[in-house]
């Protein structure tokens, strides 16, 4: 229980990878907060509770400051205190760079930054009062690489790299660490739906020759977050088969 008594916000958490995260904090013994624009948050936090976690559910959108402090106040309400955040709420809109409407970079860059932005705002004031706290991005390897069609996904996930190592070296002094992962293909219902010859070529670009699965990054949060990494801030975590080595 390498998180017991901890308090989590994890963002973006009705289901895939954000569900996953806020699991694996759980089996480690922290309480979580989940959010989602979607209302099936709810039947997460209750999937949590009837495992015997601890879990309370607000829909909320990462985009607006006053959804990130309802949050924050929703952690500090129900459980106390705030030790984790997760910023992964985040969503793709894909194409070519010369057919991508101007509303569809927004709307990219204003959830998978901006949110983090915001939350990250909201969460550190409790953190710095306690002097402690723990901040984990969960950016893409395409941050790291770029990829054709992904011009604004790209964007968001390479910037919100460069926020996190400012944000390391801006709450260092406060006992606040601040990291991130860098996930490659993960299963999801989108590659679930992949051609076999789009699959093959997929594994061409993974040494490991498989897909990741969401507890492959849960795993890695839960690291983050642990004692096990408190000497450990400003860092990009790939968890991608070795894709982007």
């Amino acid at each position: 229980m390498r998180l017991a008594r901890e308090v989590a916000i994890v963002t973006g958490a009705a289901r895939g990878i954000g569900k996953a995260i806020a699991l694996g904090l759980v089996a480690e013994g922290a309480s979580v907060v989940i959010s989602d624009v979607m209302e099936e948050v709810h039947q997460t936090a209750e999937e949590i509770r009837k495992l015997g976690g601890q879990a309370a559910s607000i829909v909320g959108n990462v985009t607006k400051m006053a959804d990130c402090e309802a949050m924050v106040a929703e952690a500090i309400k129900t459980f106390g205190k705030l030790d984790i955040l997760v910023n992964n709420a985040g969503i793709t809109k894909d194409n070519l760079l010369m057919r991508m409407s101007e509303e569809d970079w927004d709307a990219v860059l204003t959830i998978n930054l901006k949110g983090a932005f915001l939350c990250t705002k909201a969460a550190i004031k409790p953190m710095m009062k306690q002097r402690s706290g723990k901040i984990v991005n969960i950016a893409s390897v395409i941050g790291l690489m770029g990829n054709a069609g992904q011009a604004n996904y790209a964007a968001s996930k390479g910037g919100l790299i460069s926020f996190t190592k400012t944000m390391a070296k801006e709450l260092g002094s406060r006992n606040i660490r601040v990291n991130a992962i860098a996930p490659g293909f993960i299963e999801s219902k989108m590659t679930d739906a992949l051609s076999a010859e789009a699959r093959e070529n997929l594994m061409r670009l993974i040494p490991l020759n498989f897909l990741g699965k969401p507890e492959h990054v849960a795993d890695a949060v839960v690291f983050l977050a642990s004692p096990a990494a408190s000497y450990i801030t400003g860092h990009v975590l790939n968890i991608d088969g070795g894709m982007a080595m």
